[in-house]
């Protein structure tokens, strides 16, 4: 296995892009999208376990890691043209599966709907299926008690990197589930300039993105169009560790029976967190990869 990075030419600047390679001459593309607050770190598990004759592309999105500098506006189909972008300048225009964590479920379905010729398969992991809008309609509020300490952290600053290991360490999600993959994505978060330090992300952008995921927004209507292939991941505990993951079972059920090619599996033991971060996550998500991957060769 090989990993390395590159940057790749996108509105505004440059995009980067983490890049795990296997064994012998590439004959499968993966691309993997990260979450909302997130980075293309949080595939390091699973890019560390990529099979030979595969690459695995895994962007840092518009706002986050090292393209925290590109500017907006952002948004689904923003972040589906750059993951375009990729693709045309590293693997000839398609992905053999597209894998979504989180918002980044949302990123490849928004990618498969508006380039279908760009995706083989897709892979949902607990993310992607269009959420139901608040019966307030106060999406910011929603924001803040979802995503909780990920969108806290924005605001703060931080001593030292050991400082900010520390926050992380606290996080429910995290609390006895503490491994070094994800030591090394917290690490990777930090931006580089400080004392005092902050996180990378673009809180900005984040506020652009979080309102496109609910249904009858431009995901949803992405998502409908979607003839790929589709496998979803789900977590059976949520952001904060707790028994409520993001999605019903019934909320999947209902696109499984109303919906050809899309399936959904229960991913035991995992929060939303720990189903890329996490050992038994890792696998899981690594082995259905792999299926996806044995379909298309199949076809």
């Amino acid at each position: 296995m090989d990993y390395s990075s590159v940057d790749v030419a996108v509105h505004g600047g440059s995009l980067r892009v983490g890049r795990w390679q296997g064994d012998g001459p590439v004959e499968r593309v993966i691309l993997a999208v990260h979450g909302i607050t997130s980075s293309h770190r949080a595939w390091v598990l699973i890019g560390d376990a990529v099979a030979p004759g595969t690459m695995i592309l895994a962007p840092d999105l518009r706002g986050r890691g090292r393209s925290a500098g590109l500017p907006g506006p952002s948004g689904m189909s923003q972040h589906a043209t750059d993951c375009l972008a990729v693709l045309q300048e590293l693997a000839d225009g398609r992905c053999d599966v597209a894998v979504g964590h989180s918002m980044g479920g949302f990123v490849v379905t928004t990618l498969a709907g508006e380039h279908p010729d760009a995706v083989g398969s897709l892979l949902l992991v607990d993310g992607g299926v269009p959420f139901e809008l608040p019966k307030d309609g106060d999406l910011p509020a929603l924001m803040q008690a979802v995503l909780g300490p990920s969108v806290e952290r924005l605001s703060l600053e931080f001593a030292d990197r050991e400082d900010y290991q520390a926050f992380w360490k606290q996080h429910p999600a995290f609390v006895g589930q503490w491994n070094s993959a994800a030591s090394d994505y917290v690490d990777y978060d930090l931006a580089r300039e400080g004392p005092p330090y902050r996180s990378s992300v673009a809180a900005a952008l984040i506020s652009q993105d979080y309102p496109q995921m609910f249904v009858g927004g431009p995901t949803d209507l992405a998502w409908r169009a979607v003839t790929a292939p589709a496998v979803f991941l789900r977590a059976p505990r949520g952001l904060l560790g707790q028994e409520d993951g993001l999605y019903a079972p019934n909320q999947l059920d209902e696109w499984e029976t109303g919906r050809p090619n899309f399936t959904w599996r229960e991913v035991s033991g995992v929060n939303h967190f720990t189903i890329t971060l996490g050992e038994r996550g890792a696998r899981v998500v690594t082995d259905a990869i792999a299926e996806l991957l044995a379909d298309e060769d199949a076809d």
